[in-house]
């Protein structure tokens, strides 16, 4: 069975298998990456800390930040998608609805 998504003035045709996986990895992705990008970022800033040597704290923390920092990118991504959108697709708010109905956010 295929789902009829109006994009502006054509209608799309998808799968319901596709909607459904496309959204389970987006979830997972939305979730599980920047829970494991802090979870390492934690471990390594751990194992520094536990050398207790200053040079590998302080590069624990830098890796902690740039891994806290990319978890918050990819939390974020699709708000990051929908604003270039706005900016570049003269007609970004149909877009964004369909992408929002196949990503089930």
């Amino acid at each position: 069975m295929l789902i009829n998504i109006l994009a502006g003035t054509c209608p799309v045709n998808i799968p319901d298998e596709l909607i459904n996986v496309t959204s389970l990895i987006y979830k997972i992705i939305l979730i599980g990456v920047p829970l494991l990008l802090i979870l390492f970022g934690m471990w390594d800033l751990g194992k520094a800390v536990m050398a207790q040597k200053e040079d590998e704290i302080k590069k624990g923390q830098q890796t902690f930040i740039k891994r806290l920092i990319a978890a918050i990118i990819v939390f974020f991504v699709l708000v990051i998608v929908e604003l270039v959108v706005k900016l570049v697709a003269p007609d970004g708010a149909s877009i964004m609805n369909c992408v929002r109905s196949i990503l089930g956010a």
